[in-house]
């Protein structure tokens, strides 16, 4: 869920994984994450739209007359959100306004026919415990249809849905994907001998300073000033062990603990994301980098820094005026493979879940994502579930990697080209 990234209601501060537990893609994962990320141009008058279309469609390009050209559904020239208001069959004004959508044919989406979309049902599944007015019909069918075959769900996904290719109003139609995963940690409920750095709860005061629209203290100021120590006094959940590790915990949004009770006990919690001080994230490998202080801002070089200076970690730390509060949930047994909720208010699922900039791509929406690089080759569903202050653009998604080191090493090294594709209702 990223947190250096995502706004409430998860608001997974979602500072894109490359951004985002052992070693070297420890910081890989931070610096991409902290180092990583069109304004639509006005129409004059904008077309009516239908209620099938979605309401940024772009029209299908003109091709020259020798190229042949395949059926598509026509579709409404996309407006801004401004153009939006009072349109018969469009829905609220507040809909994406950074994308143009253009409609095509099935057989553009890369590896159409071979996603086992049995492994996506479960997300659509999910999906629908939230999934808006637009979507909400559908799901009656995708319950039905989750003990089908995969023929059958590719067929009544072409009989229901029409894809749009999604591209910036202006620019090219590539665009970036990170990755982003859920770390699992050791931790204490209280301090003690190695657990000395605190992860606390959402305060009041942070609480009412948001809803007023302002940042509350930054970084240092929590650390330092006395006023600031006393509205976090008692809103402890748990302490780790390294500093580090409580900032890739903010980094990502939510977490996993193995935590140590006062009575002994040991069992596994999860931190989600709550809330933060609503000041800006700034990456600390930037940081290193722009003083001179490392040439490799890799979870390796970063650690190896931090070893030699250990009197000049909070200064690093504090280059990052952004915090994150938190909130226990409890992790039934098998739960640790549920993955944490997202913005939508629905559980992630590993490898078909996707943060997104909301202004082009809503929540709930079924996506053909096709990407390829040295990290990661994929061409298959997923769904538009959470959102990051970082995802920001037309064609900008985090793919949620799942939990734990292997899933954390992979989000590390994520950081390649993007294509995709939103599926509408008809």
């Amino acid at each position: 869920m990223n947190t250096s990234s995502k706004p409430a209601p998860k608001a997974s501060n979602k500072m894109s994984v490359i951004q985002r537990a052992s070693s070297g893609w420890f910081m890989a994962v931070i610096v991409g994450s902290l180092v990583a990320c069109s304004a639509p141009s006005p129409r004059p008058s904008a077309p009516v739209l239908s209620r099938t279309d979605p309401p940024w469609a772009a029209p299908a390009p003109e091709r020259p007359a020798s190229e042949p050209t395949r059926p598509v559904p026509a579709a409404p020239t996309g407006v801004p959100r401004a153009g939006l208001a009072g349109l018969p069959g469009t829905p609220a004004p507040d809909r994406p306004v950074k994308s143009r959508w253009t409609p095509v044919p099935w057989d553009e989406l890369p590896g159409w026919s071979e996603d086992s979309l049995h492994e996506a049902w479960n997300a659509w599944l999910k999906n629908c415990e939230r999934p808006g007015p637009v979507f909400g019909p559908l799901c009656a069918d995708v319950r039905r249809l989750s003990i089908a075959d995969a023929d059958e769900q590719r067929l009544w996904m072409v009989s229901r849905l029409q894809p749009y290719r999604v591209e910036p109003v202006q620019g090219a139609s590539e665009g970036l994907l990170t990755s982003y995963y859920e770390p699992i940690m050791n931790a204490s409920r209280q301090a003690a001998p190695g657990f000395g750095v605190p992860l606390y709860a959402y305060p009041a005061a942070a609480q009412q300073a948001q809803r007023q629209g302002a940042p509350w203290f930054t970084r240092q100021q929590l650390d330092t000033l006395p006023e600031a120590r006393a509205a976090l006094a008692g809103q402890e959940i748990a302490w780790l062990a390294d500093p580090i590790d409580a900032l890739v915990l903010h980094i990502q949004g939510s977490g996993q603990l193995r935590i140590q009770e006062p009575d002994g006990r040991s069992r596994m919690v999860r931190l989600a994301f709550a809330g933060t001080n609503e000041q800006p994230y700034q990456s600390v490998g930037r940081w290193l980098l722009d003083q001179g202080l490392v040439r490799d801002a890799t979870w390796g070089g970063i650690k190896a820094w931090v070893a030699r200076n250990p009197q000049r970690v909070p200064e690093m730390l504090w280059a990052n005026p952004r915090y994150v509060f938190f909130r226990e949930e409890a992790l039934n047994d098998g739960a640790e493979d549920a993955g944490p909720r997202g913005a939508q208010g629905v559980p992630l699922t590993a490898g078909r879940s996707i943060a997104v900039d909301r202004e082009s791509i809503p929540y709930a929406t079924p996506v053909w994502m096709a990407s390829s690089g040295p990290a990661l080759r994929v061409q298959r569903l997923v769904f538009a579930q959470d959102t990051g202050s970082a995802i920001v653009g037309a064609v900008r998604a985090d793919y949620y990697a799942g939990a734990g080191a292997a899933a954390g090493e992979l989000a590390g090294r994520v950081k390649q080209n993007l294509r995709l594709w939103v599926l509408w209702p008809r």
